[in-house]
C-alpha cells in the first residue's frame, strides 16, 4: 500500500474515532494559527542562565599524550551544538573491520568527549547516529571511559560491566574504573570486526590492561551504519564544563599518522566561541510560528523540552489548553501531527490530559516517572531502542508505559500523523497509532477506579530528570469535555 493510501485510511479511522465519540464527548481543534494563549507554567524558563560555549582543540605541535611533539586535541566542550576535529576517511559500514589506537591524556577537568568513528553527514545530539567511540569524561584526578555505538536509526549499545567498570555481584550495578588523569599518559585502541559475535558484529577497546566488549545488539547491524570521519569530538547535549583530551601517536585502520605537522584533518567549529541557551533545563517550548511537523500551515506547538524534576519547581514546566474535567469513566481521544527533530539518549516529551494541581506539585522524591494523573504519548525510550511513540497512564494506582511493541520516531525531522484513544469498556485501553503503527495499553479496573482526572491539555514534564528533545505538534484535534 503506497504512502498516500496509507494516509487517507489513516484519516479516515480517525474520523470515524471521532464521530463515535461525539455520542460522550465533545473536541476542541487547534492549527496554531495564531498564538492560542495557553496556559504556560516556566515553559520558557529564565531560572538557568545561557552558558559560553569554547571550543579549541585540533591539531597542535606539543605532546601532552606522550611521545614526539605533535598530537590531536586540546579544549573540548560538551553542548547541542556540534564540533570536531577528524580526517576523512573511505566510507565505511558494519560489514567492514574498522581500528584505530594511540594515546590518551585529560587534564582532569570534567570534560565528555567522543573518540572514535562517525559520520559527519548525521550528527545529531548524543547518541549520533553511525558512531562507534570511546567517550571519556573528566572527573578530577581520575577520568571514565565508556564504549558505545549507535545505528543509523539511533539504536545504541554499549559495553558490559566487566569493562571499564566493575559490577556488584550483589546488584548487577557497575562502578565506573577511574583512569589517572592530570598528566598521565594512558595506551588505548578501538577494533571493530563484523565476523564476531557470530557474525553480528563486535567492538573491542583497551585503555592499558583494561578491555571492554560490546557485542552489537540483535537487530542492530540490520539497521546498517556508515562511517567517514575518524577523530574527536564533542558529547551533544546541553551545554557544561569542559577540559582538555590529547591524543598522541595515532594509528587508523593500522595506518600511523604523521602529526608531527598540520595533517589537515577536517575542523568544524572546533575553534570558536559562543553562547548556548541549550541548558539542562532551560525550558523553551510552546506556542512556535515555524511549521516543522507539517501542518496545514505555520504555526505549531514544541520546541525544547527537557525532563523535568517533582522535586523543584523551577525544573517543571507545562503548556496546555485548559479542559473540562474529564476521567476514566468517557471516551478520550486525541490526534495531530509530529516531527522530532532532535533527541539525547535519557530524554523524554510527554503530550497528552494531565491535572493543573496533581501532575506539577512539589514531591520530596522522584517516585516515578510519569507525573500523577496524566494520559497520553510518550516519546522516549531506551538507548538500545533508540526512541518509541508510546501510550503512557499514570494515576494514584501506578504509572504504566508500552514500550516494547510501541512505533519508532526517529528524530530526524519527518513528519508523521499519530492519534490517541482511550476506550472505557471493560477494564480500559489506551490505543496510539503513529502512521501506519499501533500499540494498545491495558488500563485494568484499579486505575479506572483510582479517581484520576484531566484538566488540562498539552506539554508537561516528567517527574524524573533528564535530557532534551526538540519536537513539534501540529493540527491537533482533542477531547475538551465529556
Amino acid at each position: 500500500m503506497s504512502n498516500e493510501k496509507r494516509g487517507r485510511w489513516f484519516a479516515v479511522g480517525c474520523l470515524a474515532a471521532c464521530l463515535a465519540g461525539r455520542a460522550s464527548a465533545e473536541e476542541r481543534t487547534e492549527r496554531f494559527d495564531r498564538d492560542p494563549g495557553w496556559e504556560g507554567r516556566n515553559n520558557r524558563s529564565t531560572h538557568f542562565e545561557p552558558r559560553s560555549v569554547r571550543q579549541d582543540f585540533g591539531h597542535s605541535r606539543t605532546a601532552h599524550a606522550g611521545g614526539g611533539v605533535g598530537e590531536v586535541g586540546g579544549f573540548v566542550c560538551p553542548a547541542a551544538e556540534p564540533a570536531y576535529y577528524a580526517k576523512a576517511i573511505p566510507r565505511s559500514t558494519f560489514d567492514r573491520p574498522m581500528s584505530a589506537s594511540g594515546t590518551i591524556a585529560l587534564d582532569g577537568r570534567p570534560v565528555h568527549a567522543l573518540v572514535g568513528f562517525f559520520n559527519a553527514g548525521t550528527l545529531n545530539e548524543w547518541r549520533t547516529p553511525n558512531t562507534i567511540a570511546l567517550r571519556v569524561s573528566g572527573r578530577g584526578d581520575v577520568f571514565y571511559a565508556w564504549l558505545e555505538y549507535a545505528t543509523s536509526r539511533w539504536r545504541a549499545g554499549g559495553d558490559d560491566p566487566r569493562g571499564f567498570s566493575t559490577p556488584d555481584p550483589g546488584t548487577g550495578r557497575a562502578t565506573p574504573i577511574g583512569f589517572t588523569a592530570k598528566g598521565a599518559v594512558h595506551r588505548w585502541s578501538l577494533r571493530y570486526d563484523p565476523e564476531a559475535n557470530g557474525g553480528g558484529g563486535s567492538i573491542t577497546a583497551t585503555i592499558d590492561d583494561r578491555t571492554a566488549v560490546c557485542h552489537l545488539a540483535e537487530g542492530h547491524r540490520a539497521d546498517g551504519a556508515t562511517f567517514d570521519r575518524f577523530g574527536l569530538m564533542t558529547v551533544m547535549k546541553s551545554a557544561d564544563s569542559g577540559g582538555e583530551v590529547w591524543l598522541g601517536d595515532l594509528a587508523i585502520d593500522g595506518v600511523r599518522q604523521d602529526l608531527a605537522d598540520d595533517p589537515g584533518w577536517e575542523g568544524f567549529q572546533n575553534r570558536r566561541e559562543s553562547t548556548s541557551t541549550n541548558v539542562r533545563p532551560r525550558f523553551d517550548f510552546g506556542f512556535s510560528p515555524t511549521q516543522f511537523a507539517g501542518g496545514a500551515g505555520p504555526g505549531e506547538l514544541g520546541g525544547l523540552i527537557f525532563r523535568g524534576d517533582c522535586r523543584e519547581p523551577a525544573r517543571m514546566a507545562s503548556y496546555a489548553d485548559r479542559l473540562d474535567e474529564l476521567t476514566l469513566r468517557t471516551p478520550i481521544q486525541a490526534s495531530g501531527r509530529v516531527a522530532l527533530r532532535r533527541g539525547v539518549t535519557d530524554s523524554t516529551t510527554l503530550l497528552g490530559f494531565f491535572d493543573s494541581r496533581e501532575s506539577m506539585t512539589v514531591r520530596d522524591s522522584q517516585a516515578t516517572m510519569l507525573p500523577t494523573n496524566f494520559l497520553g504519548v510518550a516519546i522516549e525510550g531506551p538507548s538500545r531502542e533508540g526512541f518509541y511513540f508510546a501510550p503512557a497512564l499514570a494515576t494514584r494506582d501506578g504509572a504504566r508505559l508500552a514500550g516494547a511493541g510501541s512505533p519508532h520516531i526517529y528524530p530526524d525531522g519527518a513528519s508523521h500523523a499519530w492519534s490517541l484513544s482511550y476506550d472505557p469498556e471493560g477494564p480500559g485501553r489506551i490505543t496510539v497509532r503513529l502512521d501506519d503503527r499501533s500499540v494498545t495499553l491495558d488500563v485494568g479496573e484499579a486505575a479506572k477506579a483510582d479517581g484520576a482526572r484531566f484538566d488540562r491539555f498539552g506539554l508537561v514534564t516528567t517527574w524524573i530528570d533528564g535530557n532534551g528533545q526538540h519536537v513539534f505538534f501540529d493540527d491537533l484535534t482533542y477531547t475538551c469535555r465529556p
